[in-house]
C-alpha cells in the first residue's frame, strides 16, 4: 500500500476515533517519520536561467565547463542535479570524433 494513503488512514483514525497519531501509524503500518516527512517540490528555475545564461554566451561549452562556472558563479548546486536540468533543456553537445585516415595500400 502506497505511503501517501497509509498517512491519509492514519488522518482518518485520529478524526474519526480520537486515536494518538502514534496509534493510529501503528495501526496503518506507517512510521511516524513518513507520517510527518513532507517533500519537497524542486525549483529549478534559477538553474535553467543560469544554465541558459552560460550557454548562450558559450555556444561549445559542454557540461564540466559550465559545471565549473556555477560554482565559481558561487552556487552549490550538486552535479546530478545541474545535470539533470542541463539534460531536460537538451544541452548536450554531441562528441566530435576524429577522422580516421583509412591506410595506403601498395
Amino acid at each position: 500500500m502506497p505511503t501517501g494513503a497509509r498517512k491519509t488512514w492514519a488522518q482518518q483514525l485520529q478524526q474519526n476515533h480520537s486515536v494518538t497519531i502514534a496509534m493510529s501509524c501503528a495501526i496503518v503500518g506507517l512510521s511516524r517519520c513518513a507520517y510527518y516527512y513532507q517533500s519537497k517540490l524542486q525549483d529549478d528555475s534559477v538553474i535553467v536561467s543560469v544554465l541558459n545564461a552560460i550557454t548562450d554566451r558559450h555556444l561549445r561549452w559542454g557540461f564540466p565547463k559550465c559545471f565549473h562556472r556555477i560554482r565559481k558563479l558561487g552556487y552549490q548546486w550538486n552535479h546530478k542535479r545541474v545535470y539533470r536540468v542541463y539534460c531536460e533543456l537538451k544541452l548536450n553537445l554531441k562528441a566530435k570524433r576524429k577522422k580516421r585516415i583509412p591506410p595506403r595500400c601498395p
